[in-house]
């Protein structure tokens, strides 16, 4: 990680930044409103990560999904999950031809660039699992064969949070492997009024912005964003406040958090504040871009006690309350730098 941002080095690449929002744009063609959930898949499309959509039916999750494939050029499978699939529906399976007395190998769905796995949670956990290691490894295994998957890859779920029957709620290491959940909330009364202008009628089509190809330098623009070792200082202090509340000023969460975040948030946060800093036009991770996604990055990977569940205690809750209270790096700039000065990137 980079030390110190460089004066003459402080925008991202134009061209990169201008194709990110060019394909944000599209997608908002198709989808009202629900920017939020636009922007955070597209962030974890160029950080490389999976992403759990979760949201009552008809906010427009599925379509989303279906329409940001589309304007990125990738092939995409959605994958209706329900409780009699089997691991094999999915990874893929060997086939015996009599013709010619031999095992063909068919690979599943996900053998794909974006793979949609909807109502992840009305599956039960051996057909979940069966998504754990092509979510790590990027690769599925059939009959004692690896088989890597197209690059880009993304696993996109959603889940429904009101309906207790016929689910089966999401295992901590798979939820471990999303690096983001992102509530899904209903649209307000203009957008609704949109939706229905907009809906009514022919609905409207998205066009392709990128391809493989183009999505790759992105996310390569991405992986070279600067984060100050302040900042990736801060993010770990956020983490460790999770697992340990009490020496970062937060005793009350003792007995309410019962596991904290995994080093995974560490790494997602950071990766996700780099592609929130591209699309914002920069090469280097503010605070505030660790600030807006730490729930995101956070919230569902930490196990609260039955006491905190059953006071109604919600993970975002105490995300946020981290957030407020573990103290983030000041940045501070130069304005404007001199030849020769070397700006102050951030201090505590």
């Amino acid at each position: 990680m980079a030390d110190e941002v460089q004066p003459d080095d402080m925008n991202a690449s134009p061209e990169a930044t201008r194709l990110a929002r060019a394909a944000l744009r599209e997608v908002s063609t198709v989808i009202v409103g629900q920017d939020s959930m636009v922007e955070r898949t597209m962030v974890a499309l160029l950080a490389k990560g999976h992403c759990l959509l979760e949201g009552v039916p008809g906010v427009a999750k599925t379509l989303a999904v279906a329409t940001l494939a589309q304007v990125t050029g990738g092939d995409f499978h959605r994958i209706q999950f329900t409780p009699d699939l089997v691991p094999s529906d999915i990874v893929g399976t060997r086939i015996y031809h009599p013709s010619t007395e031999r095992f063909d190998v068919e690979l599943g769905p996900v053998v794909t660039n974006f793979v949609l796995a909807d109502e992840i949670n009305r599956a039960p956990a051996k057909v979940q699992s069966a998504l754990l290691e092509v979510m790590a490894e990027r690769q599925v295994s059939v009959g004692g064969t690896t088989y890597p998957v197209p690059d880009p890859f993304i696993v996109i779920a959603t889940q429904n949070p009101v309906e207790s029957e016929g689910v089966y709620p999401l295992p901590e290491a798979q939820r471990d492997r999303f690096l983001m959940k992102v509530v899904v909330e209903h649209p307000t009364a203009e957008e609704e009024l949109e939706i229905l202008r907009r809906m009514s009628r022919e609905p409207p089509q998205a066009h392709r912005i990128l391809d493989a190809l183009t999505l790759a330098e992105l996310q390569a623009d991405a992986e070279r964003v600067q984060v100050h070792q302040l900042i990736a200082d801060y993010v770990v202090r956020l983490v460790m406040a999770s697992r340990e509340p009490a020496t970062y000023g937060l005793p009350e969460l003792d007995g309410i958090i019962e596991i904290g975040a995994s080093p995974r948030a560490s790494l997602g946060l950071v990766a996700a504040a780099r592609a929130l800093a591209l699309l914002r036009g920069r090469d280097y991770v503010l605070p505030d871009d660790v600030r807006h996604l730490a729930s995101d990055v956070m919230a569902h990977r930490l196990v609260l006690t039955f006491d905190a569940l059953a006071d109604g205690v919600t993970a975002t809750q105490l995300v946020d309350r981290i957030v407020a209270t573990v103290p983030a790096p000041r940045v501070i700039w130069d304005d404007p730098p001199t030849a020769g000065d070397q700006p102050v990137a951030a201090r505590r």
